[in-house]
C-alpha cells in the first residue's frame, strides 16, 4: 500500500504531504483546487508521460514521491533489484521529477533508474481508474482484459500456452507465405547466382593474387633493362676479365686497404680505419655474388612469361570489376555460397514449413478451444456477481451479460469476441455497455467489476478519479457502500465530488485552494471531526457552515458507521 505520498510544484500545488495508509481515502476540494493532481502524482509514479505543462508556474521542476510499505515484496524486489534500488524493510520509495523543460528523472529503491521501471512496477503495485478508463472499458479489449482478470490463474496459464503456440504458427505461416510468393523472384537469384559462382570457382582468385601479378607484370616488361643494369653494375664491382687501366670496385679497395696496413702499426688511429676498408671490401663481394644470382634468375623467355601474366590479369580484372576488388570477390565466393545453399533449400523448406504450420494451426485451434472454455465458464461468474454488485450499487433491475462468441480467425488474445452487456431494467434489450450504458451506469458497472475481480486477482491499491461521475443520492451513498467494502481488502484512495461517497472513508484529505491574490497555490488538510463535517456540508450543499448541510452531513456519516 501507499503510506505517504509527498507533491511539490505539481499544478496548483505548491507543496503538500498526503498521509494515505490502509483503508479508504477519500479526496476532496473545491473545482480547481487540484483533486486530478493527485491522480497527476501517482500516475507520474507509475510510469506515466511526463508534461511540462504540469509543473507549478514559475518552478524549474515538479516533484513526487512515495512511500511504499509492501506485505510481499517477492513481486517487485528483482525488478527493483535489476534497477539498482533497494527495499528496506518491506519500504520501497519511488520518485519523479519534471522539469519546466520536460525533461524527466525516476528513482526507484534510492537509486536513479529508466522511467520504463516505474510502469513495470505499477502492474504489481497499483490500478488507476480515471474518467477515461470508464471509457476505455467500452472498448472490446477493456472488456476481455477484465473478464480474463476474473478468470484468474488457470486462464492466464492455458492464455500464455496459446500465445506461444499462436507467435510460432504465425511466424511459419509468415515465412511460408514470403517463400511462396516470392519463389519464382528466389529461382532467378538462385540462376544467376549460381552462374556467377561458377565464374569465380573457374578462376580460383587467391587472396593478394592481383597485386602479386602486378609486380610480376612489372618485372617482365622491364626485363632487358633489369638484366643491361644488374650486368654493367656487376662488372664495375668485380670485372670477370678487368682490363689494367680500369680496375673494379672491389680492386681498388683491396690496394686501399693494403696502403692502409702497411702503416697501421705506426698510427693506431687507422685501426678502425682500415677496418671500415676491409668490410667495405667484403661488402662489394657480397653484391657482387647476389648480383651474379640475380642475373642467373632472371628468365630466359620472359616475353611468353608476361602474356600469360597478363591473360590472368585480364581474368582477375573482371571479377574485380563486378565485385569491387579481390577481397571483395572472396567475400562473395563465402557469402554467396551460403545464399545458394538457402535458395536451394526453398523447395525443401517450403514442404517442411507446410507440414509445421498444419500441426501448429491444429496446436493452436485446440488451445483456443481450451481457452474460449475457461472464459465462457467465467463469463457466466462474472455476469452473475456483477450483476449482483449493481443491485447494491442501487441498480436492483439490471443485468450484466458477458458473451463469449467464436471469431472467425484466431488472434494474439485467442479466437473470442467478448462483449459485456448491460439490460437496465426489465423489458429492455441488453446491449453493449459500449452503446448503451450512461455515464453514471457506466460508473457503477465499472466499480462492481473492480469489486468483484478484486476477490479473484487481488491488487494491493485501487486509485479511482471520479468513479462516482453522473451519480448522485442513493447510487453515491451505494457507491461509497462498496468501495469501503473493497477497502477491506485493497487500500482504496478516491477522488471524489461527493458527500455520499466521502462519508465512507476512513480517511479524509481535502485539497485547500489559496492564494495571495497573485499566485494560486494548494495544499492537503487531513480532516476529522468538526472539519471533516463542514467540508461534507460544503460538498452537499456549497457552504461549509450551513445548519442544513451540517446536519445532513453529520446523517450521512452516521450512516457510513454505521455500515462499517
Amino acid at each position: 500500500m501507499i503510506e505517504e505520498l509527498g507533491i511539490r510544484d505539481l499544478g496548483v500545488i505548491a507543496e503538500a504531504t498526503l498521509p494515505l495508509g490502509r483503508g479508504f481515502t477519500a479526496v476532496t476540494g473545491e473545482t480547481g483546487a487540484g483533486k486530478t493532481m493527485v491522480v497527476t502524482a501517482l500516475g507520474l509514479l507509475l510510469g506515466a508521460r511526463a508534461d511540462a505543462g504540469t509543473v507549478r508556474a514559475g518552478a524549474k521542476q515538479a516533484w513526487v514521491e512515495g512511500r511504499w510499505l509492501l506485505d510481499d515484496v517477492a513481486p517487485v524486489a528483482e525488478r527493483v533489484a535489476d534497477a539498482g534500488g533497494e527495499i528496506d524493510g518491506g519500504e520501497l520509495l519511488l520518485g519523479r521529477s519534471v522539469s519546466a523543460e520536460g525533461r524527466s528523472r525516476a528513482i526507484v529503491g534510492g537509486r536513479s533508474a529508466p522511467v520504463g521501471v516505474l510502469a513495470e512496477l505499477a502492474d504489481h503495485l497499483v490500478v488507476v481508474h480515471g474518467q477515461a478508463d470508464q471509457q476505455r472499458l467500452r472498448s472490446t479489449s477493456a472488456q476481455r482484459d477484465a473478464l480474463d482478470r476474473f478468470a484468474g490463474s488457470e486462464l492466464a496459464a492455458a492464455l500464455q500456452a496459446y500465445r506461444d503456440a499462436y507467435q510460432g504458427w504465425r511466424g511459419d505461416a509468415d515465412e511460408l507465405r514470403r517463400l511462396q510468393e516470392h519463389h519464382d523472384e528466389r529461382a532467378r537469384e538462385a540462376e544467376e547466382l549460381r552462374l556467377a559462382l561458377d565464374e569465380i570457382e573457374a578462376a580460383d582468385p587467391q587472396p593478394g593474387e592481383d597485386a602479386a601479378l602486378q609486380e610480376r607484370a612489372e618485372r617482365l616488361t622491364n626485363l632487358e633493362d633489369l638484366r643491361l643494369a644488374a650486368a654493367q653494375a656487376r662488372e664495375l664491382i668485380s670485372a670477370e676479365a678487368a682490363a689494367d687501366d680500369a680496375p673494379d670496385a672491389i680492386t681498388l679497395v683491396e690496394a686501399a686497404r693494403r696502403h692502409v696496413d702497411r702503416v697501421v702499426a705506426h698510427d693506431p688511429a687507422l685501426a678502425p680505419i682500415a677496418e671500415s676498408v676491409a668490410t667495405a671490401g667484403f661488402a662489394l663481394a657480397d653484391a657482387a655474388a647476389e648480383l651474379s644470382g640475380y642475373l642467373a634468375g632472371l628468365d630466359a623467355d620472359g616475353a611468353a612469361e608476361l602474356e600469360g601474366v597478363q591473360e590472368r590479369r585480364a581474368v582477375l580484372q573482371g571479377l574485380i570489376r563486378r565485385h569491387g576488388g579481390i577481397e571483395e570477390v572472396l567475400a562473395f565466393r563465402h557469402d554467396g555460397g551460403l545464399r545458394l545453399v538457402e535458395l536451394d533449400g526453398d523447395d525443401d523448406r517450403i514442404t517442411e514449413l507446410e507440414a509445421t504450420v498444419e500441426r501448429r494451426a491444429a496446436e493452436v485451434a485446440e488451445l483456443a478451444e481450451r481457452v474460449s472454455a475457461l472464459r465462457a465458464a467465467a463469463a457466466e461468474r462474472l455476469a452473475r456477481e456483477v450483476t449482483a454488485e449493481l443491485a447494491a450499487l442501487a441498480m436492483p433491475d439490471a443485468e450484466l451479460t458477458v458473451l463469449v462468441e467464436r471469431a472467425a480467425e484466431p488472434g494474439p488474445h485467442g479466437q473470442d469476441q467478448v462483449s459485456i452487456l448491460l439490460r437496465p431494467h426489465p423489458g429492455a434489450e441488453p446491449r453493449p455497455v459500449s452503446k448503451g450504458a450512461s455515464g453514471g451506469e457506466l460508473s457503477r458497472v465499472m466499480l462492481a467489476i473492480e469489486v468483484v475481480i478484486a476477490g479473484a486477482d487481488p491488487v494491493p491499491t485501487f486509485v479511482f478519479d471520479e468513479v462516482d461521475a453522473g451519480v448522485g443520492g442513493a447510487a453515491a451513498i451505494e457507491i461509497g457502500r462498496r468501495l469501503a467494502r473493497l477497502a477491506e481488502r485493497s487500500q482504496v484512495i478516491v477522488v471524489t465530488h461527493l458527500a455520499q461517497v466521502a462519508a465512507f472513508a476512513s480517511n479524509h484529505l481535502s485539497i485547500v485552494k489559496g492564494t495571495d491574490g497573485r499566485v494560486t497555490a494548494s495544499s492537503v488538510r487531513q480532516l476529522a471531526g468538526a472539519d471533516r463535517e463542514a467540508e461534507m456540508a460544503r460538498l452537499l450543499s456549497g457552504l461549509a457552515d450551513s445548519e442544513s448541510g451540517l446536519a445532513h452531513a453529520r446523517e450521512l456519516l452516521e450512516i457510513a458507521d454505521t455500515a462499517a
